[in-house]
């Protein structure tokens, strides 16, 4: 199982643009290239799906346990030439002081060989003693190679291979000159995500051809092959299929430039199931097509909250299909969408309506980082997933943010959130919340997932695994209700029950 993780001496080094062209110039040889990311994120594993034609697969020490993270990348590796890991921010960066969920954790959990992308600009000898450091810090993890980024010309190039070759026995694997092509346009939310743009492929194959002409990939691969075999895990994953199959449901999936944060294995263990997930684009569709339920993810309403507001057939469509009890859950994004208002720069847009308060952007992050929940009994969902695969003992990763190795209750929902807005004006009279915020944000510091009648929507990303198999759960819930089985929650109707 070949493998490599891409790193760097720190955050902005330029290794999102290098892993996106690394999987462009391996698919563009015919090579099978299957992309991970450490730690939350849906914005660089966009664009990485994007360049390697895979979808790229999330690996997080918080979230995860450790045994799942190794079944998890063995089982989307198969297939693959090779697995390309980028990971986040520097390559001993991490929440714990003793480095147990940093990228070289994950280097050496997975044994994998580490290229080491360091931004050169501004240095010549100096990049001797920091590669040196760095293979010091922790004799355990293999620098294999680095990847040279940012560089001033040839002769910059020729300065930092010849100090790197004298004081250093780590091979220089590539040479990436400065050159705006590679750029990406930024939002205060990281880089643009890739369905936004129009020309996502025309870009993401420019920067593979300026990547690729510049990295000596023969030498990636070999380096990648090096990695050690890894002992077959089985874990059951949130996705495994049933013995005996579910009736289908239909669930709307709103996918288009305002909604794109989803996780692909939340995807997957929706199908798993018994989902059939049918896009729906808020911007542009005018009308609801035929589904049991509703799935709204995060993404950047605010951009396209002109738009949003313009769609009223679908907004009213929406809002009817929720007083009338159609499951819908919304993270986020989709928590913006269905309030009353949003209000960006100034500007004031009506949305949906069903959440009483209005939604107002600000400069600042208002909650940023991971979160640990409790569930308050409310949530419309069963509490317990039939499938087995909901609530299970499950071993997080000692040092945990705080908590210890098999620390974790069935009780405590693990996710993060990333969000410039607050919910505010809300009207709290009556108002029933999922969670209990014992880390994080959320709603307003003490709670979040916002219930009415059988819609939960929630600041929080979570992600369905084997300590917490939302997808099951919801989709289980949509069944019932479109079947009509009796639940300790009021309201439900079937598809033919919609309003019109």
């Amino acid at each position: 199982m070949s493998r490599l993780l891409i790193s760097a001496a720190h955050k902005s080094s330029g290794k999102t643009t290098v892993s996106i062209g690394l999987c462009a110039a391996f698919r563009g040889r015919g090579i099978k290239v299957q992309p991970f990311k450490k730690g939350p994120d849906y914005i660089d594993p966009m664009w990485l799906s994007v360049a390697s034609g895979r979808p790229c697969r999330n690996l997080d020490f918080f979230m995860m346990g450790q045994d799942e993270i190794v079944a998890e990348f063995q089982r989307h590796s198969a297939g693959a030439d090779v697995s390309l890991i980028e990971g986040n921010k520097g390559l001993y960066d991490g929440l714990n002081l003793d480095g147990s969920n940093s990228n070289a954790a994950l280097a050496r959990l997975l044994q994998a060989p580490v290229v080491l992308v360091i931004d050169a600009r501004g240095m010549t000898r100096g990049i001797a003693p920091l590669i040196l450091g760095y293979q010091a810090f922790d004799r355990n993890i293999n620098i294999a190679g680095v990847i040279l980024n940012n560089l001033g010309g040839a002769r910059h190039e020729s300065k930092l291979r010849a100090v790197i070759e004298h004081y250093t026995d780590v091979p220089v694997i590539g040479a990436v000159h400065h050159d705006k092509r590679l750029e990406i346009v930024e939002r205060h939310l990281g880089l643009m995500p890739s369905n936004e743009a129009e020309a996502a492929m025309r870009r993401v194959n420019e920067i593979g051809e300026l990547v690729g002409a510049q990295v000596d990939l023969d030498k990636l691969l070999a380096i990648a092959a090096s990695a050690p075999l890894l002992p077959v895990l089985a874990h059951r994953s949130a996705e495994a299929p049933r013995s005996v199959p579910l009736p289908k449901v239909r669930i709307g999936w709103a996918k288009d430039k305002a909604f794109g944060f989803y996780y692909a294995d939340d995807l997957d263990a929706m199908r798993a199931a018994g989902a059939e997930l049918v896009p729906l684009d808020t911007l542009h569709d005018p009308h609801l097509p035929e589904v049991d339920g509703l799935f709204i993810g995060g993404g950047f309403p605010e951009l396209f909250m002109s738009e949003l507001e313009a769609n009223a057939p679908l907004r009213e469509e929406i809002g009817r299909a929720i007083e009338n009890g159609m499951p819908v859950y919304a993270e986020c994004g989709g928590l913006m969408y269905l309030s009353r208002t949003l209000t960006w720069k100034g500007e004031k847009r009506n949305m949906v309506g069903v959440i009483p308060g209005d939604v107002v952007m600000h400069e600042k992050p208002v909650g940023r980082g991971y979160i640990r929940l409790t569930e308050t009994g409310e949530s419309p969902w069963p509490t317990y997933d039939p499938a087995g695969a909901g609530f299970m003992a499950h071993g997080w990763p000692e040092s945990s943010l705080g908590g210890t190795a098999g620390a974790s209750t069935a009780a405590e929902v693990r996710g993060h959130e990333f969000h410039y807005s607050s919910l505010d004006n809300l009207d709290t009279s009556g108002l029933k919340y999922a969670y209990e915020v014992k880390r994080g944000h959320g709603i307003d510091g003490r709670h979040d997932g916002i219930v009415y009648k059988n819609l939960l929507a929630s600041y929080a990303h979570l992600r369905s695994l084997g300590a917490y198999n939302w997808a099951a759960r919801f989709v289980a819930f949509v069944r019932s209700k479109a079947q009509g089985a009796e639940q300790p929650v009021d309201g439900g109707m079937r598809r033919h029950d919609r309003a019109p």
